[in-house]
């Protein structure tokens, strides 16, 4: 062999080394970030029971072709009070539903929610939710076991 074709085989060597070298430390740094969330999600989540719900609220908005809903979960103590707040697309009208009750809070991470007062008077058939509470990215929401909706917590600092 010619010291060119050497010295050219030596460079192409060197510049697949580089190359693998670079994809192999990307692809490790981006296994360490899944595992730390992973890890995060697994700690953040196992005991809650220090989290106080206290004077927090949450949101709900779903959107729908016809209306938009907005749910509000408003927690004082054993106390909620519960808001529906429908916004027709077409009318641009609003109606809402405020509903208050009480909050049993239960073992591992689980909130049971029953109103049984629709403004102020009692109903038949109060309304019931069992809700999960989870922290994920220091966000606090509770996910809704029967329909997997998430209700972000809705904090001061996020108002402003």
């Amino acid at each position: 062999m010619s010291k060119n074709k050497t010295s050219g085989l030596l460079r192409l060597f060197v510049v697949m080394a580089v190359l693998f070298t670079v994809s192999v430390q990307a692809q490790f740094a981006t296994m360490n970030k899944i595992l730390d969330r992973t890890a995060e999600r697994r700690q953040a989540n196992k005991d809650l029971s220090k989290i106080t719900l206290d004077g927090k609220k949450f949101l709900l908005i779903r959107d729908f072709p016809d209306h938009t809903e907005r749910n509000f979960i408003s927690v004082n103590g054993d106390q909620l009070t519960f808001v529906e707040v429908f916004d027709d697309k077409q009318t641009g009208q609003s109606s809402s539903n405020v509903f208050s009750g009480d909050v049993v809070r239960t073992r591992h991470n689980m909130i049971s929610l029953r109103a049984d007062k629709l403004e102020g008077e009692r109903i038949g058939l109060p309304l019931t939710k069992t809700l999960q509470l989870v922290v994920r990215d220091k966000t606090l929401y509770l996910k809704d076991i029967h329909t997997g909706d998430y209700w972000t917590e809705e904090s001061p600092a996020k108002q402003k």
